[in-house]
């Protein structure tokens, strides 16, 4: 439609000055403006012929339709499609839209969006908290599978090495769960705090822990593994799921024969320990919501701050995981 507006007049009217001289301007600015109005209601009119044209022809829902895209944001609409936090997967695997998740993802961690196959994530109960959850999809998935290398635990003896840190905690309580009896290698300042998760016996030497044993987790390496292979039962297994101590261990056969026949040792890397890390995950958020396992979020601070968080584990000041925060 032809518009007029004050501005734009008024520069007319300044160019009709120079070409037709001030006597004439009057005439010349009410001539225009009758043809101006004149203008309008011919743009009016065919608008309402137009609309009437649609109707007739039965068009009118194609400019209903078109008056509806004119309110959409095409790259909105990309975005919304894209976002993997306001999209449920499209095979309706997975939870709806809006749930709150735990997951564990081989890179990305630290994206603030991320898509996530939906067989490796868990719904988080209303009882368990981000920062908690947070514990759980590798040091507490590590802890449940390296236990499972020893089958069905009720009524055997676990030895744990490493039981202070945060994937020994996690295996004495879901050991105890399972109905093992535990003993755990650990400095004796841990000593009250590791009972209290379960541990039968706290020793702070392996060389002082009286085997055998039918499952032993061993994460320090060098001397202490030479140590556990002493202790295994035989037809037992001793999984090796990390060497603290940076020592290599040599190991032969004459250390399994005689007295441990049939023994085994047991690599584990938690990336390549199998599928359905999810359903693993939802378990260990059920023993949390029902009180029967115990996270030790010791510390929370912001991303920004991951250097507080760095200091405080290497210099031991505190026990337990530290979180760190990604503000919305």
């Amino acid at each position: 439609m032809f518009e007029v507006g004050w501005s734009e007049l008024l520069v007319i009217a300044v160019v009709m000055i120079v070409v037709v001289g001030p006597k004439d301007l009057p005439n010349m600015l009410r001539t225009f403006g009758r043809t101006a109005a004149k203008l309008r209601a011919m743009a009016a009119d065919f608008q309402k012929q137009f609309n009437e044209a649609l109707k007739e022809a039965e068009l009118d829902d194609v400019k209903k339709s078109v008056d509806e895209l004119r309110g959409l944001s095409p790259v909105a609409e990309i975005r919304k499609q894209l976002n993997p936090f306001e999209q449920a997967a499209a095979d309706g695997s997975g939870p709806a839209v809006g749930t709150r998740v735990a997951a564990l993802v081989d890179q990305a961690g630290w994206a603030e969006r991320v898509a996530v196959p939906t067989d490796r994530l868990a719904v988080l109960p209303d009882e368990v908290s981000f920062a908690s959850a947070a514990t759980l999809p590798v040091a507490g998935t590590t802890a449940l599978r390296t236990l499972r290398h020893g089958g069905g635990l009720a009524g055997q003896r676990v030895l744990i090495t490493g039981a202070s840190g945060a994937v020994g905690r996690f295996q004495i309580q879901i050991a105890r769960e399972q109905g093992a009896h535990v003993t755990t290698v650990a400095a004796s300042r841990h000593d009250e705090d590791l009972r209290r998760l379960g541990a039968g016996q706290v020793v702070e030497q392996i060389e002082l822990a009286e085997g055998p044993f039918s499952l032993i987790t061993e994460s320090v390496g060098g001397e202490s593994l030479a140590h556990a292979i002493e202790r295994v039962a035989p037809g037992g297994v001793i999984v090796m799921f990390g060497s603290s101590s940076g020592e290599l261990t040599p190991v032969g056969f004459r250390q399994f024969v005689p007295g441990h026949e049939g023994a085994r040792l047991q690599t584990f890397a938690y990336y390549t320990s199998g599928s359905g890390i999810g359903a693993d995950i939802a378990w260990l958020l059920g023993l949390v919501a029902a009180g029967r396992l115990e996270t030790r979020v010791a510390l929370t601070v912001p991303w920004t701050e991951i250097a507080q968080a760095l200091d405080s584990l290497r210099q031991r000041s505190i026990s337990g995981k530290a979180v760190l925060t990604i503000s919305g």
